[in-house]
């Protein structure tokens, strides 16, 4: 069964690092460009990165840019974001989302994911 289980959110600290998991099963990931997105309370929901099958090519939001670094290992069926610098307005659930890169060339962060996973937390606060 395809699924994506987000891993690794917590509170940390203004400046702090966090890397978030994205475990994937049910399909071979690197047929699948995978997304990370998040929302925070009172706020549409927000692309922040993505990485292109089968891997190399990735994009971010202008607000994560030099901050957050996705990559992915396909032989494991993982996905990861690396988030160093971390600050309040980064606070949100985030979301891995995947869809098959036989429907786009490449991602990018508008692309319509067809599988979620059920978001992980980051809270960052002193």
């Amino acid at each position: 069964q395809l699924q994506l289980v987000e891993s690794g959110g917590g509170l940390v600290q203004p400046g702090g690092s966090l890397t978030l998991s994205c475990a994937t099963s049910g399909f071979t990931l690197d047929n699948y460009h995978v997304g990370w997105y998040r929302q925070a309370p009172g706020k549409e929901r927000e692309g922040v990165s993505c990485i292109s099958s089968p891997g190399g090519r990735t994009n971010y939001a202008d607000s994560v840019k030099g901050r957050f670094t996705v990559s992915r290992d396909n032989a494991k069926s993982m996905v990861y974001l690396h988030m160093n610098s971390l600050k309040p307005d980064d606070t949100a659930v985030y979301y891995c989302a995947a869809v098959s890169a036989r429907l786009y060339s490449a991602c990018v962060i508008r692309v319509e994911y067809t599988y979620w996973g059920q978001g992980t937390q980051v809270t960052v606060s002193s």
